[in-house]
């Protein structure tokens, strides 16, 4: 008989959650946000740092539901689109602006942990790239880039100095960015909700929107059992938005990852992994993890258009970590589990506010890929700005609208684009 593996790591250690408080009635907000996870959290309390209190927050499920309390837990700077990338695409200026945002994200979840008291198991112990590849110039040359044009010093770690780090065959070196810090992202975004709820928000979960309609110079936003009334809404979904703003969901991709944690590596984990840091890979398709308060280590790693069981998702990923620590064999995974990111074509944040259709003027921001703990953050503080104090959006995200992604066929083409550069990762180690 098969037993099916427990809720994620995240979900099995926060303390029990009050019930949740569906939306009931009719209600009135300045702003309506849809969406509890990190962006709609960050957008609701960028919008009370500037004065506006009067925020309503609405989600489907509960608070940190989606890629917002299921990630990696990586806190550090850059987009899913690769810096070398964003440089060519923005020019100097706006590149190293754009990335200096995210770095100012770092810092803003940071004071908050600490100004708040947000217990989210934080460890100061930077991000290491470990190269997977027997060549450092792979390494030297990620170096130049990030000092050069976006004003960031990353440590490069020889061969011979990872023993300090991580102890395994598989890498050839290694970058430290001294500045990044892990923890545990479902405490932290109920611990976001907390601080909202402290300061006169209001947030209701098991309210999935049903509809948005224009009302006056406002919206009215609808779930089955109530609705708000709000001069501004914004739609922070994600990869589990669906069936509400049409123009939203055809430029983006929702895209599945997939997670494990083993069960307590006691000793082991200091025999392997003396390092507090966060660490991942050079390669495209790349590893990450990094070890829990308990020793126990997170694993992930992967993405795929369609979500799989628990059970091949422990498989699968136990496999990738025996390539890096073969003499795991015998620990168990005590948990697997899998979400849906938000992707677009550009690899890009969507962020802004549609300017035709019915819903023209609502405001969104989405589309973080594999890497958007600090720019959900950068998100909220954008649209926050705009709202509040009718600032425009960050000159570099102009650039990046909502391409369309064709559906199917925009999956089919990232699952394949992801196995091509996944098979040349294999020949460039071989």
């Amino acid at each position: 008989m098969t037993t099916a593996m427990p809720p994620s790591y995240y979900e099995a250690t926060i303390a029990p959650r009050p019930p949740a408080e569906p939306l009931q009635g009719r209600h009135e907000a300045e702003v309506c946000i849809v969406g509890a996870g990190f962006a709609g959290l960050a957008t609701a309390l960028g919008l009370q740092d500037r004065g506006l209190a009067d925020v309503h927050v609405l989600e489907a499920q509960r608070v940190g539901f989606g890629a917002s309390g299921r990630n990696g837990g990586f806190v550090f700077g850059g987009y899913s689109l690769d810096c070398a990338d964003l440089l060519a695409q923005l020019g100097p200026e706006r590149a190293r602006a754009s990335y200096a945002l995210t770095r100012g994200a770092v810092d803003l979840i940071r004071r908050r942990i600490r100004e708040h008291a947000i217990d989210c198991d934080i460890v100061e112990g930077g991000a290491l790239l470990a190269n997977w590849f027997d060549d450092e110039a792979v390494l030297t040359r990620q170096q130049r880039l990030m000092a050069d044009h976006f004003g960031v010093q990353w440590q490069l770690l020889r061969k011979a100095e990872l023993d300090a780090h991580v102890r395994s065959d598989r890498y050839f070196g290694a970058l430290l960015e001294p500045d990044a810090f892990h923890f545990h992202p479902l405490k932290y975004a109920l611990g976001e909700a907390q601080l909202l709820r402290q300061r006169g928000g209001r947030l209701h979960e098991v309210s999935p929107v049903t509809r948005i309609v224009r009302e006056g110079a406002g919206w009215r936003v609808h779930t089955a059992a109530g609705s708000v009334a709000a001069r501004h809404v914004v739609v922070a979904g994600g990869g589990y938005l669906r069936g509400l703003v049409p123009d939203i969901e055809r430029a983006m991709l929702p895209i599945a990852t997939y997670v494990m944690a083993t069960e307590p590596l006691g000793a082991q984990r200091d025999a392997l992994i003396p390092s507090r840091a966060a660490i991942y890979d050079t390669r495209f398709a790349f590893d990450y993890y990094r070890v829990l308060p308990d020793t126990r280590l997170l694993w992930g790693g992967r993405i795929h258009v369609r979500d799989r069981r628990p059970e091949d998702i422990a498989q699968f990923l136990k496999r990738d970590l025996l390539r890096v620590y073969p003499s795991l064999g015998g620990v168990k995974v005590a948990f697997a589990w899998s979400g849906m990111m938000s992707y677009a074509r550009h690899k890009m944040p969507q962020i802004g506010r549609l300017q035709q259709g019915e819903l023209a003027g609502v405001w969104y921001g989405l589309s973080f890929g594999g890497h958007g703990v600090a720019p959900t953050t950068v998100a909220g503080e954008a649209l926050a700005a705009a709202i509040a104090q009718r600032q425009p959006l960050p000159e570099g995200f102009r650039r990046y609208g909502l391409p369309r992604t064709f559906g199917p066929l925009g999956l089919a083409a990232a699952q394949a684009t992801y196995s091509w550069y996944e098979t040349r990762d294999w020949f460039k180690a071989l």
